[in-house]
């Protein structure tokens, strides 16, 4: 049976990958996809989500929420290309009646308690929201992941803090402490999956729609890693939430105690992991600590081959 699935997303290039293998993997069932700002604003966010689903179009559509109107003061680095998705404009129309994330998040645990997976590849805003209104919520989903936070790698915002935990370090806190099934993929790894042009050529199924509309995409990305990185090639980071998942194998975690800094002049978003040793702080979330690249782009590559 497949593993239902729900994606929180503020979608650029890396989160595209992702929910295209989410909704054609045929060991995935993706019912809900969230909207929230992020490395886009809400609006856009939302206007995103639509777009993937009506490109893409997978056999099974899933739900799309609303992102919430918040704004963060935190600005990324300019890797997805004006609008998100390398750029380019699509031809997309957003349905009149609208659910706001949170509340759609909500609706979708109840109508399959305990059955569901959240994947988080942006802010925790629409996650923690949800647990201010539904405290007990992560105890009636399967598990949680989440894609934030740094463990030794420089932060991408600051010099110690990630952009997903320093948008909104108060959720972030909220859901590693949550005392839920949560597992934390950090910059390290996300860092790890570098996505070449190399195998841009090598994706499969060049004819296919879904091909083709992420390799749209993709020289935009390879052209901004190079410039602000120095680097050959593109962070598919969002595509580990879901190989997480699809293959979890590719990823190995180990148990760590996590905190989030939610009021520091040079920290605010900092995730701080107590390794002391005897120390008294128990462990409560699964962190990421080793990924096999070869073995997610084989994933990645076979998922694609079969993508209409």
């Amino acid at each position: 049976m497949p593993q239902k699935l729900v994606i929180i997303a503020d979608p650029g290039i890396d989160a595209a990958f992702a929910i295209a293998l989410a909704m054609h993997d045929p060991d995935l069932d993706l019912v809900g996809l969230l909207p929230t700002a992020g490395y886009v604003s809400a609006q856009q966010a939302t206007l995103n989500c639509h777009i993937l689903v009506n490109h893409l179009d997978p056999r099974k559509w899933p739900r799309v929420g609303t992102a919430l109107p918040v704004q963060y003061d935190v600005k990324p680095d300019d890797l997805h290309g004006p609008g998100g998705l390398g750029g380019i404009e699509y031809p997309c129309a957003i349905p009149h009646q609208q659910v706001p994330s949170d509340r759609l998040l909500t609706e979708l645990v109840r109508i399959d308690p305990h059955e569901l997976t959240i994947v988080v590849m942006g802010p925790c805003t629409v996650l923690a929201t949800a647990l201010d209104r539904e405290p007990d919520l992560l105890r009636r989903v399967e598990r949680v992941v989440v894609l934030g936070g740094s463990y030794r790698e420089p932060g991408n915002v600051s010099p110690v803090a990630e952009f997903h935990f320093a948008c909104d370090p108060l959720a972030a806190q909220q859901v590693v402490q949550s005392s839920g099934q949560v597992q934390v993929i950090p910059l390290d790894q996300m860092r790890k999956l570098v996505f070449s042009p190399t195998d841009l050529l090598e994706l499969p199924s060049p004819e296919s729609r879904t091909s083709q509309f992420l390799r749209s995409m993709m020289p935009y990305a390879i052209r901004a890693s190079s410039n602000l990185y120095g680097i050959e090639g593109f962070h598919l980071s969002a595509v580990l939430g879901v190989a997480a998942i699809a293959d979890p194998g590719a990823i190995q975690f180990r148990e760590v105690n996590m905190d989030v800094e939610t009021r520091g002049l040079l920290t605010r978003g900092m995730s701080v992991i107590d390794e002391r040793p005897g120390g008294e702080a128990q462990p409560n979330v699964l962190m990421a600590n080793q990924i096999d690249q070869s073995r997610i782009k084989n994933y990645i590559r076979r998922i694609l081959s079969a993508a209409t």
